[in-house]
C-alpha cells in the first residue's frame, strides 16, 4: 500500500463540501465489517483534535459504486474512510481500484454543526482573556453530545457566578457583531507572529502551523474546521459544574460547558 500521506483538502478550503480525488487502496471489510477507502486526497475531516469525523459518501464514475462514509480516521498521516457499499456494478463486483477517480460529498448538516462547536471552543478561550480570567486552556471536547474546555487555574468562588455571565455576554457580544473566521498554514515565524508571540511547545520551529484567526484576534494552530464568520455560532451559554479538580499545583481544572443552538 502507498504509504504517502493523505492531502488534506480542507486544510486550505473548509466551505468546499464535494470534491474528486483518486483511490489509493480499498481495504475490503474486516471483522467489524467495514471496510476503509484510502485517497489521494480528502475532504473528509477524520476524527481528532476534539472534533468528530466528517460523514457522508463517495462515489465511482457515475454513482454506479457507493461507498457511505461513517467514519474517518487518521493514522501516520494517512486518512481512512471506514463504511461500506451500499450499491454495487450489475455483476456485484466493488468498483474502487486503485486509480479510479472517485466523487466526495461531506453531509453538509453535521459538518456545520461541528464547525459551530469546535468555533465555540476557540470563541470560548478568546473571552477568557477578554473578561480577566487567566487560565491556561486544556482539553477541548467539540461533539455534540456535551461540548466542554477544560482550563487550569484559579477562581475566587465568590467571583464564578459573575464571571459566567460576563463570559456569555462578552461571547454572544462578539457573536452580533460577526468577524471573519481565516485559517492559513505559515512559516513557523510567520505563524508566531499571528498568534500574538506565542506558539505552544508541541510545534516544532522547522514546521508550517495551520493558524485559524477569529476576527481581528490573535490566532492559534489548529488542525479542525470552522465557521467562516463568528456569527455563524448563532449563540453560546457556557456553564461550569460545581465541582472542580484539584491539581498538586493547588490550581483547579474547571470544564466549562459550552452550549449552542443545534437546530440552526
Amino acid at each position: 500500500m502507498d504509504s504517502r500521506p493523505t492531502k488534506l483538502d480542507y486544510y486550505a478550503d473548509m466551505r468546499s463540501l464535494v470534491s474528486e480525488s483518486t483511490v489509493v487502496s480499498f481495504l475490503k471489510g474486516g471483522d467489524d465489517g467495514r471496510s476503509a477507502l484510502i485517497l489521494e486526497s480528502t475532504i473528509f475531516h477524520p476524527q481528532g483534535g476534539g472534533q468528530p469525523a466528517d460523514t457522508g459518501f463517495i462515489t465511482v464514475g457515475d454513482g454506479e459504486a457507493k461507498f457511505a462514509v461513517e467514519d474517518v480516521r487518521s493514522r501516520d498521516g494517512i486518512v481512512y474512510h471506514y463504511g461500506h457499499v451500499e450499491n454495487l456494478v450489475g455483476d456485484g463486483v466493488v468498483e474502487f481500484e486503485t486509480g479510479k477517480a472517485v466523487h466526495l460529498h461531506v453531509d453538509e448538516s453535521r459538518r456545520k454543526l461541528n464547525s459551530r462547536l469546535h468555533s465555540a471552543g476557540h470563541l470560548l478561550d478568546m473571552c477568557m482573556k477578554n473578561v480577566g480570567l487567566g487560565l491556561e486552556p486544556g482539553k477541548g471536547y467539540h461533539f455534540p453530545d456535551g461540548p466542554f474546555v477544560e482550563y487550569k487555574g484559579v477562581i475566587p468562588p465568590s467571583e464564578i457566578s459573575n464571571k459566567q455571565k460576563e463570559l456569555e455576554t462578552e461571547a454572544n457580544a462578539l457573536i452580533s457583531k460577526g468577524g471573519k473566521v481565516s485559517i492559513a498554514v505559515l512559516p513557523y515565524d510567520e505563524a508566531l507572529e499571528q498568534c500574538g508571540g506565542f506558539l505552544p511547545d508541541y510545534i516544532p520551529k522547522e514546521s508550517t502551523p495551520r493558524i485559524v484567526k477569529l476576527g481581528s484576534n490573535p490566532g492559534c494552530p489548529c488542525g479542525g474546521t470552522h465557521v467562516h464568520n463568528l456569527s455563524e455560532i448563532i449563540s453560546v451559554k457556557a456553564s461550569l459544574p460545581n465541582s472542580h479538580e484539584e491539581r498538586r499545583d493547588k490550581s483547579l481544572l474547571y470544564r466549562w460547558v459550552i452550549v449552542v443552538l443545534i437546530n440552526s
